[in-house]
């Protein structure tokens, strides 16, 4: 049994090691805020592609609006500390508590849904959106004038070394769950649509959201966000241990949740979606799962950038970003956590550090022409992807890795 636990050590050191060497590199300065920055973008955007791996590479539904939802968890967790250094809890008793609290209405609603049937996925999405603005909207007329100065004299009695990773950390999650809880509004009725349908669903969900952070200013009523002017004052809180922690937790939680019968529910559903169902697998449930928790990595990676960057533009998550998630996913492999990993941090060093530094100014506006013709050579030369379906050993399943050992070495593996 020791033998399959070594995969474990093994990446649980390898990533030790990692963090550790850029932590040195950073702390000596050897790595200058350029360099830095974009190992902390590839970190983000990473993070971001991964969430869409579940929903495509893993779960079979394919999307273009990631980019959406990784705005929103920008802007969700920004807001929340950019008032809270200015001395306002709200924003964070909102996002966090009112979040929580809706969950909440939505775990409740569904225990009490499951004794009718023949609700319609209409009449479902109407009970949804419902308690969503009562939850809000109650968090905002009882839970702020509640929770706000205690929460405020709570933080206040901390030290400022315990305080602010707190406060980042719960901005963080607020910026996640108001990612998830849109994505799941969102993915209730269009999931019903075939792939290339929900695809476009999704690249309209995403000029949407564009559209509406142009106006957060004018239609919405958050005058801090600034609209098409861009979001400045957002404290720089994000660090190489906050990404790395974050991208380690996320491959965790993925590889855990892939490796278990949900997990392989939601792959069933990629696999043959009828045949899915005629074993009793609730493919609307897998469907929503896996777009909920895609989301959720993607806004939480939101957080992060914007807490690097400390600037917000909504073109920044124009539509013709939300390419270079499913680009990447493609060069690295559908379904391949390994793949993903490893071409996110290589596709922004590349082409944001690299190809930056050495090529012409001016070379930016061909990357639109560079990017189809890569993604046309890839798809007809490697299909599978760079990395295929390949795993490293810890991100395997066990019946995975003891069928490949058995395969190698047959004399030395007991039966």
């Amino acid at each position: 049994m020791a033998k399959f636990k070594k995969p474990s050590v093994y990446f649980v050191a390898g990533s030790l090691l990692i963090f550790l060497v850029i932590q040195g590199l950073i702390s000596t300065g050897t790595l200058n805020d350029y360099w830095k920055g974009i190992i902390f973008w590839g970190g983000a955007i990473t993070i971001v592609t991964l969430g869409l791996n579940l929903i495509y590479g893993f779960n079979g539904q394919f999307s273009l609006g990631q980019y959406g939802f990784y705005g929103i968890g920008a802007y969700g967790s920004a807001y929340v500390t950019y008032h809270w250094v200015r001395g306002d809890p709200a924003a964070m008793v909102v996002a966090l508590f009112g979040s929580l609290l809706v969950i909440g209405l939505y775990a409740a609603l569904a225990w009490g849904l499951r004794r009718f049937y023949g609700v319609t996925v209409k009449a479902r999405f109407t009970f949804y959106l419902i308690i969503t603005i009562l939850g809000f909207w109650a968090s905002v007329v009882v839970l702020v004038p509640l929770l706000g100065p205690m929460m405020w004299g709570f933080f206040a009695a901390l030290p400022e070394a315990v305080a602010q990773p707190l406060v980042f950390f719960l901005a963080l999650i607020s910026g996640g769950m108001l990612a998830g809880i849109t994505s799941f509004l969102f993915g209730l009725p269009v999931l019903e649509l075939g792939s290339d349908y929900f695809g476009i669903a999704t690249l309209g969900f995403t000029i949407i959201v564009k559209v509406l952070l142009d106006n957060t200013d004018t239609i919405l009523p958050f005058p801090a966000m600034k609209g098409a002017r861009g979001m400045l004052g957002i404290p720089r809180w994000t660090t190489w241990a906050w990404v790395f922690g974050t991208l380690f937790v996320v491959i965790v939680i993925m590889r855990n949740l892939l490796h278990s019968s949900v997990g392989r529910a939601i792959v069933s559903v990629r696999e043959d979606e009828r045949a899915a169902e005629l074993v009793g697998i609730d493919v609307a449930n897998a469907k929503i799962l896996a777009f909920v928790l895609g989301s959720v990595f993607a806004g939480v990676a939101g957080g992060l950038r914007a807490h690097d960057i400390t600037f917000l533009h909504p073109q920044s998550f124009h539509f013709i970003q939300s390419f270079n998630p499913l680009i990447i996913v493609v060069f690295g492999g559908l379904g391949s956590i390994t793949g993903t990993v490893f071409t996110g941090f290589l596709w922004i060093v590349l082409l944001e550090g690299v190809l930056r530094l050495f090529l012409p100014s001016g070379y930016e506006t061909w990357r639109f022409v560079i990017y189809p013709l890569i993604l046309l050579m890839m798809m007809l030369l490697r299909p599978e992807g760079l990395f295929g379906t390949y795993e490293l050993p810890f991100l395997r399943a066990a019946h995975v890795a003891k069928r490949q050992a058995i395969a190698q070495k047959p004399e030395e593996v007991p039966v």
